[in-house]
Formats: structure tokens, sequence, C-alpha cells
């Protein structure tokens, strides 16, 4: 099995590590436009492995797509950061932009890849990728929720002072403050989260869970690499293994849960065909109101990004 990784910064940096590390494919290739960057990364990575124990290669190019040809899946973090005085349609179209050009060049040398996108704003960057590549949304979706659910998971194993490999969870909607987390569908060894914690003390975790990239851009200067990278390795290896894990994932809605045409968190089953099912909740009038406010946030972004001429 063969995983490129487009971006060797922090987060891509990560996942590749975090794919080495746990042997879920037999070569990572690390590529960025910086040059000896994904090199020197890379072989960092490949000179820990006889520390940690492992024998995944890991390999770094700059810019040379042909390297990647023949990969099973491709995981893209390419893309700016938003600077000071940039608006938010300056980082859609700049973004938009990178993401467009690294897909054509994913496509014609993987054109049998199965894509994640890890880009930001990671719903319209999702759907920028879905547009270039013109394959079906099984197989182009986004990293979000996952990371998402974990920051959740994370803050509830906290104040419940219990292991995070307990908790189950799963969130909807946009990644950002509109996402739509779901305590109905919480639970701790099997047991509803509700009967464990308040009401005041779970909605507070919910709005932490919320700006939780906000909370640690405000601690660092920067934006998370750990657990986003992470969540994106954690994806490869259920698609890789055929593991059909159940994650929340950014994908194309078609109908589901009535919306159709645009790119929000949903379950999914994911397996060796990318998303082998996605799956319907029996959501309630309050969950719906907040979907549908998440879904109106997302498809403002998109239809941003339809009136704007993107250039790769």
């Amino acid at each position: 099995m063969k995983v490129t990784v487009v971006g060797a910064g922090n987060v891509g940096a990560t996942c590749a590590d975090v794919l080495a590390t746990r042997e879920i494919a037999n070569e990572v290739v690390l590529v960025d436009i910086k040059e000896g960057f994904a090199e020197g990364k890379a072989l960092d990575i490949w000179q820990k492995a006889p520390i940690i124990g492992y024998d995944t290669r890991t390999v770094g190019v700059t810019n040379d797509y042909a390297r990647t040809a023949g990969s099973d899946v491709v995981v893209i973090t390419s893309g700016l950061p938003r600077k000071p005085g940039m608006s938010r349609d300056d980082l859609i179209a700049t973004n938009a932009g990178i993401v467009k050009s690294v897909t054509e060049q994913v496509v014609k040398h993987s054109p049998d890849a199965i894509i994640i996108i890890v880009s930001n704003p990671l719903d319209v960057m999702t759907y920028q990728a879905h547009l270039t590549s013109k394959l079906p949304r099984e197989k182009v979706f986004g990293m979000a929720g996952i990371l998402d659910t974990a920051r959740y998971r994370a803050f509830l194993a906290e104040a419940l002072n219990v292991s995070p490999k307990d908790i189950q969870a799963v969130l909807m909607g946009g990644h950002g403050d509109t996402m739509v987390p779901l305590p109905r569908y919480t639970t701790v060894g099997g047991i509803p989260v509700t009967e464990l914690i308040d009401e005041a003390t779970l909605n507070a975790i919910v709005d932490r869970t919320k700006n939780g990239g906000g909370e640690l851009v405000k601690l660092m200067g920067t934006s998370a690499w750990y657990a986003p990278g992470a969540a994106a390795a954690q994806m490869v290896e259920a698609i890789v293994r055929d593991q059909r894990r159940v994650f929340p994932v950014c994908v194309e809605l078609q109908g589901e849960y009535g919306i159709n045409g645009v790119y929000l968190g949903a379950p999914v089953i994911l397996g060796k065909n990318g998303i082998e099912r996605i799956i319907e909740l029996q959501l309630n009038d309050d969950e719906k109101a907040l979907l549908e406010t998440s879904r109106g946030h997302v498809k403002e972004v998109m239809d941003a990004l339809d009136k704007m001429s993107v250039e790769a």
C-alpha cells in the first residue's frame, strides 16, 4: 500500500509520522513546494524507524508528483493559514487555487486514489477537490468530524476523570462554530453521558469543542497539528485496512437529512472503497434546526467560491 501526503507542514508531517509509526502503509510519500522540506521531514521520520521499530519507508519530494504515482490514498493538507488583513474570501480563493492544482496532479498520477481533504476552510476545500477531480463523493471527502469528536471526547474524559478510550460520540455539520454536537449519541462505556454529567457542564464542554481550534490558536499563535494529523491518519488506516470504521466525515449530502449538494459532516462507514455508506440518524427537531443552520453557513461559503474565478 502506498499513501501520499501533500503538504509537509506540521499537520502533513504529523500525519506521515503516524502512518509510518503504525505501519499503515508500505510507503508514505511526502510532497511539498518548499525545496528540501518534505525530503528532510521524511528522512527524519525514516531515521526514527530503528528507534521505535517500524519498516514503513518514508520518502520526500519537492513538487514531483510522478513519485506519488499509484497511491492508494492521498491526503491533501496544502494551503495557507489566514493572515492578518486577509479576508475570508481571500483565504478561500488562495487555498482553492492550491487545492485545485494539487488535485489535478493527484488525479493525473493516481486516478484510482481515494482523496482526503484536510486543507481549510475544510468544507469548501472538499467541494473544490470534488469539482476538480470529478470523482464520486465516496472517493473525495474531508477530515473534520474525527478531530472535532476527539476534542469533545478528550474534554469529557477530563471532566469525568475516565479513559477517553471508553467515550464514543458523533458530531455533525460544518467544521467550526456551527458544528452540531449530539449528546444523545454520546456514551461512556455504553452509558449515556447525560446520566454521568450535569447539563450545564455538558453544554460548557460542547461550547469549548466548537471553539477548540480557536483555543489552540490563542495559546500557541498557530493552529493545531498533532490531533489533526493523527485524525487524518486514522481515516487512512480505516481505508487501507478495510476496517469499516464508523466516523463523521465531510461529504456531499445527496438527499440525506433532507439536504442536497452541500458538504457537511455526517457519520459514515469507512472502508476500502472510501465511504461505504452514509448513516442517517433520527435527529430530533432541535438537532435538525442546528444542522440547518450549519448547512446555511457552509452553503454561503460554497456560493462565495462559485462566484470566484479560481486559478490553479
